[in-house]
């Protein structure tokens, strides 16, 4: 059980004191996430858009899920915002609109526009290698094959780079599988490092699953990517993001840990029990969510809301800009959603010819070869527990999923909600 290394008021006091003028304000919070519309004002059909409701209803009322929140906005407005079933089963509470949700690797998406800032900076180079920043990772071994016990290693032939980082091609990996080296994963458990530097050191003692560039393997990266932020920085990643990320862009309930004054507003996460029935998963009760954990995790530590999460995909979309308020160049976007696997031995992802990776998240590049609705160029990714963002530079769209369900999207929600909400496109 990870206990605070210090009060989130105390770390945020610290990185207003690093990082702003002493008559600098934080910008006020807006009453809505973003300004509100009817959907057929933005092109959008209503008719179509309570199909989609219906059917995250029956997912509920099949007692799939305990609950969900859906969000949909076109042209900078929420068209349309639901809430449906419990966030909270046993107490009878509801989901709502503010609800604060595990968004796991949706986290991804955020650690990689804290990294672009300090590209932006020239801080470092996409190519760089990060053994340059992070010694112990400048002499990495690849995986060839043999066992746990007597692993057949060979000398990278080339260093992993910040690029192969962003991009998941680094050759590092999770233990999601029972191959050699998701068992040498859960041996050295990295996660269970008391901070960056130590996850760091951990993950140097695990093979590659191949050379890195070489293809698109899920994985640790961007946790590595958070120690990278550290280390050019000099600050912690937590106080970095809400100094470069949530401060900027009114997020104010997206952090590592969940204070105690918002901890009512905190969704369970549930699996499905030996009887069928729903249950809250033990482990996560039993680890409650804390100030600020000492393992601040990069690629799948955050908590946010939907409300907040629109915020920074609408940033995104808006090339960098939102409310006045510029967190990265036009430019940087552009190169954050093109297909950086293109450079790949295999240029998709995970064997779907239709996508793409950029740097943090999923790119469709093919819309001929993909088995659903939507746009080339449509970036986004999901997490562990069933949130789901997407959006559409065509569409000018942004569409949020968020379920708190394990296993990952176990009764595919995921592609009846793109498709309705695709479907809803009327002009």
């Amino acid at each position: 059980m990870q206990t605070p290394c210090r009060s989130l008021a105390a770390a945020l006091a610290v990185t207003l004191a690093l990082s702003a003028p002493a008559t600098a304000k934080p910008p006020a919070a807006p009453a809505t996430p973003l300004p509100l519309a009817t959907p057929e004002s933005q092109g959008m059909s209503s008719e179509r858009l309570t199909r989609l409701h219906a059917e995250i209803e029956r997912f509920v009322a099949e007692g799939k899920h305990a609950g969900a929140i859906s969000l949909v906005a076109r042209n900078g407005r929420i068209v349309d915002w639901q809430t449906y079933g419990k966030r909270d089963i046993e107490a009878g509470l509801p989901m709502e609109k503010d609800t604060i949700c595990r968004i796991y690797s949706m986290s991804k998406i955020v650690t990689s526009v804290a990294v672009m800032s300090l590209l932006e900076e020239a801080r470092f180079r996409l190519d760089d290698p990060i053994g340059d920043y992070l010694p112990p990772l400048a002499r990495m071994k690849v995986l060839t094959g043999g066992t746990v016990e007597k692993p057949l290693l060979a000398d990278a032939k080339k260093p992993i780079t910040i690029r192969h980082l962003l991009t998941h091609t680094s050759g590092l990996t999770y233990d999601f599988g029972d191959g050699t080296i998701d068992k040498m994963f859960r041996e050295v458990k990295p996660f269970e490092a008391s901070s960056l530097s130590e996850f760091v050191d951990r993950a140097s003692r695990l093979p590659l699953a191949h050379e890195p560039g070489e293809r698109f393997t899920y994985g640790v990266s961007t946790d590595v990517l958070g120690a990278l932020v550290e280390k050019v920085s000099g600050r912690s990643l937590a106080e970095f993001l809400e100094e470069r990320v949530f401060r900027p862009l009114g997020m104010k309930d997206t952090a590592f840990g969940v204070p105690e004054a918002k901890r009512g507003r905190l969704a369970k996460v549930y699996e499905k029990g030996p009887d069928g029935a729903l249950r809250p998963v033990k482990r996560l009760l039993e680890r409650e969510p804390v100030l600020l954990p000492r393992l601040q995790s990069g690629g799948g530590g955050l908590f946010s809301t939907t409300g907040d999460y629109v915020r920074l995909m609408q940033m995104l979309l808006n090339g960098g800009v939102l409310d006045g308020t510029r967190v990265l160049s036009r430019k940087t976007v552009e190169l954050m959603m093109a297909n950086h696997l293109g450079l790949a031995t295999q240029p998709f992802r995970d064997g779907d010819p239709s996508e793409g990776f950029g740097l943090g998240g999923a790119v469709r590049i093919d819309l001929g070869k993909g088995s659903g609705l939507g746009s080339v160029g449509q970036f986004g990714w999901s997490g562990m527990a069933t949130t789901y963002a997407n959006l559409d530079p065509q569409e000018k769209t942004i569409a949020l999923l968020f379920v708190q369900h394990l296993p990952y999207d176990e009764h595919k929600i995921f592609w009846r909600f793109s498709t309705l909400f695709y479907a809803a496109i009327a002009d």
